[in-house]
């Protein structure tokens, strides 16, 4: 006979599957909270279909994790006043950090994916190479960190964005031509730099980083099918479907400025001639616009500069200024359109250098896509460009080491113990 005090084999598997259920509700309590906002435990309950009493020891623990605080009471209602409870923001932060051909961007990110802090930086990433760079960086991520986790915040993990292709699994960049990277080994090094940190960190393509942030930004509500093309002096793009992003089998899918639309044409940084890039790519657009001794083109200005300076002469109607933002926005609808073809997305939105041009590029974009989609009404995509400017990569990069907490709540210490018992 098996004596009852002693625990069995079965015991622990109902155990591991109770914990199991615990991990999944707070994740969904915590998701809701993040797409409904505030909210009282009876109103959880409802919209979630848990128990009233499973909701309140949910919560219980979320606050003791410092990732929900309890607001104001509710009043005015039938019944007994009810307290608010809602995301918390004060408790916990995460980085993004994103090497570009022309600058580093650091955004670090709380709980409720409000902005708290944020550097941008013009580097000649390209010229400097990552001796100078991946310091660079670290040094920039430090810098916030230590000025959050003064102000009483926790980092719980970065994520690095690189406009290449990227081996998660292996934290290494196996190629980045743009930038001159092969092979190189950019977790390592910056786990090295950033004093060998308890917390994750990760590396994905700038790209879909910038999907990412795209999906959860303003004005994307609902949206659950978009591409977003960023542009420097590369392109890439982020493909979301049905609300998931589209990585393909190792994760090197949206490189679409190698997509070879201008046979025979100039020779890319990859060692081909004609791709995309090579024609909508920030190089091409100022060497369209201005003589190579313009200081458009010269060393002294950064990349927002530069483009402040087409800015201004397309408003003031400069007529070289106005055609290659033409030949641009033209070379532009030709992939764009195979694009929309491919993934038949709900929005396609303009990011990176695209976007700080969108009134000269988004409605000739926009009257060209009926000519390249077979779908009527250009599939009834919309053309916007992204409110995010050069962030957004850096954005998505910390949502994405934040989403370790959405997934899995306990990752997070309590300040006391779950009692035994509590409803899963």
């Amino acid at each position: 006979m098996l004596n009852p005090a002693r625990p069995t084999l079965a015991d622990a598997g109902a155990s591991a599957g109770l914990l199991a259920v615990r991990r999944h509700n707070l994740a969904l309590v915590m998701a809701h909270l993040r797409a409904s906002g505030a909210r009282s435990r009876a109103t959880i309950a409802a919209e979630t279909g848990l128990n009233k009493a499973t909701v309140s020891s949910l919560v219980a623990e979320l606050v003791e994790r410092g990732l929900v605080a309890e607001g104001e009471t509710e009043r005015g209602a039938v019944g007994r006043p009810s307290q608010q409870v809602d995301l918390h923001g004060g408790a916990f932060f995460t980085v993004g950090a994103e090497v570009n051909l022309g600058y580093l961007a650091v955004v670090a990110l709380n709980v409720r994916s409000e902005v708290l802090a944020e550097r941008w930086v013009p580097v000649a990433a390209d010229e400097v190479g990552t001796r100078v760079v991946l310091p660079r960086l670290a040094a920039l991520v430090l810098e916030v960190a230590a000025e959050l986790t003064a102000a009483g915040s926790e980092l719980v993990g970065v994520t690095l964005a690189v406009p290449g292709l990227v081996e998660r699994s292996t934290g290494r960049v196996l190629g980045a031509p743009n930038l001159g990277w092969s092979q190189t080994p950019v977790v390592e090094t910056m786990r090295t730099l950033l004093g060998d940190p308890a917390w994750p960190l990760l590396l994905d393509n700038e790209a879909n980083l910038a999907a990412r942030a795209e999906v959860g930004s303003a004005g994307r509500a609902g949206v659950s099918d978009l591409v977003v093309l960023t542009g420097v002096v590369g392109v890439g793009a982020g493909v979301v479907a049905a609300g998931q992003l589209l990585r393909g089998r190792r994760g090197f899918a949206g490189e679409v400025g190698h997509l070879q639309l201008d046979p025979g044409g100039r020779r890319c940084g990859c060692g081909r001639r004609g791709c995309w890039e090579t024609v909508v790519g920030l190089d091409a657009l100022l060497a369209a616009a201005a003589d190579g001794d313009d200081p458009v083109r010269g060393p002294g200005l950064d990349v927002v500069q530069r483009i402040g300076t087409v800015t201004a002469r397309a408003a003031a109607g400069d007529a070289r200024t106005l055609g290659a933002l033409r030949g641009t926005a033209e070379w532009l609808g030709l992939g764009a359109g195979i694009l929309v073809n491919l993934y038949d997305p709900e929005v396609l939105v303009l990011g990176g250098y695209f976007a700080l041009l969108g009134p000269w590029l988004a409605e000739p974009l926009t009257r060209s896509l009926p000519d390249r989609v077979f779908a009527p009404a250009r599939g009834g995509c919309r053309v916007e460009p992204s409110a995010l400017g050069f962030t957004a990569a850096a954005r998505g990069g910390a949502l994405e080491a934040m989403s370790r907490i959405f997934d899995d709540p306990t990752v997070v210490a309590t300040t006391a113990p779950v009692p035994a018992g509590a409803p899963a």
